[in-house]
């Protein structure tokens, strides 16, 4: 039988700390609580019903906090799962890690090692940065050097133009897009165990799409070019013209890609009559533009998580997706598809050098 009372008071004040401190390592904590209800005259068939716990593990623990310790029973057992660097130290780590982006822990255990002495384990180097406050991220992509005020001045023209348009005015957004014939594993549920996987593709021949798209009426013409040009781009614009013979301005939005503003679109836009109006979307802005998220509906419905025989059979797929399911079921994901803009800057975010 372990009798109460076994604690100093130096002790007994740092296992109540590290039972009340949030950020403690979970094990820590637990064979703190366990020592302190030793300590109070519980039992270790007790503790172990409590903590869920076998009875021979609060009695190694107690075992070693008598022969080590408490430092000893903290230490975690790989090796490193629980900080054993000083506050100075951990301050200086974190300052250190904030000025660089280390893709993996070795780079960091190796620091550690060097400049303190200290060795981590792999896992034991990643509850230290838990604790720390850090975590393993992917950083998000920024349009480069997207202008703040170009993206405000354009939203603002935007809702502009669309208060004010007139009934016998339209707006469509353009873009290309290519998907490739390759199979496209996607995030799903599936149950423990049943290891889902997709057959890939050999090929690599992809399927040009120039397209636009009117979010009013969700009308998507496209052409399916071998080239996505400066003919593409006529052929598209002439498309849009034909399916509005009623409207006397037709708005198209697009980038700033070299083929839009050629000299075989120049020459479109010169024609006597012609009722193509061209807007520019703002450099290195996508996210200003709804087709591509109608692209991103189309590799959701067509591409992730299919396997097709043959290129022939995925060309088939993407146009059907464009011939039949946008005509016939866009109401169905008519919310992912929106021009609900918002400005993308540099603000809050560390850029990576």
């Amino acid at each position: 039988m372990i009798r109460p009372n076994f604690l100093t008071a130096s002790d007994r004040l740092e296992l109540l700390s590290c039972v009340q401190r949030q950020r403690e390592d979970h094990g820590v904590a637990r064979r703190a609580n366990a020592l302190l209800l030793l300590d109070e005259g519980m039992s270790c068939a007790q503790i172990a019903k409590v903590l869920f716990l076998d009875d021979d593990t609060v009695r190694g623990w107690h075992k070693q906090y008598l022969a080590e310790n408490w430092d000893a029973v903290a230490y975690d057992g790989w090796k490193g799962g629980q900080s054993r660097m000083t506050t100075a130290q951990e301050g200086n780590l974190c300052a250190w890690l904030e000025g660089r982006f280390c893709r993996s822990t070795v780079q960091i255990r190796a620091y550690v090692s060097s400049k303190y002495n200290i060795h981590y384990s792999h896992s034991g180097c990643i509850k230290l940065l838990a604790r720390l406050g850090f975590e393993y991220r992917k950083p998000r992509a920024l349009p480069r050097v997207a202008d703040v005020e170009k993206q405000a001045a354009f939203i603002a023209f935007y809702e502009s133009l669309l208060n004010n348009l007139p009934a016998d005015e339209a707006v469509y957004f353009s873009d290309a897009v290519h998907p490739e014939y390759q199979s496209k594993p996607s995030h799903g549920w599936a149950r423990k165990g049943s290891n889902p996987a997709i057959q890939t593709t050999s090929g690599r021949g992809r399927v040009n799409i120039h397209g636009a798209l009117n979010l009013e009426t969700f009308d998507a013409p496209f052409v399916e070019p071998t080239t996505v040009d400066g003919v593409s781009s006529v052929q598209l614009l002439a498309k849009i013209e034909a399916r509005n013979p009623d409207k006397r301005i037709i708005h198209v939005i697009w980038d700033n890609a070299p083929y839009h503003k050629g000299p075989d679109v120049r020459a479109f836009l010169s024609r006597k009559k012609c009722r193509i109006h061209l807007i520019q979307l703002p450099p290195y802005c996508p996210h200003l533009n709804p087709i591509e998220r109608l692209w991103a509906v189309m590799h959701s419905h067509v591409t992730h998580n299919r396997h097709y025989p043959t290129q022939k059979h995925f060309a088939n797929a993407i146009l059907n997706f464009m011939r039949e399911v946008v005509p016939k079921q866009w109401l169905s994901f008519r919310d992912q598809v929106t021009d609900n803009f918002r400005i993308i800057s540099h603000q809050n975010v560390r850029v990576l050098e």
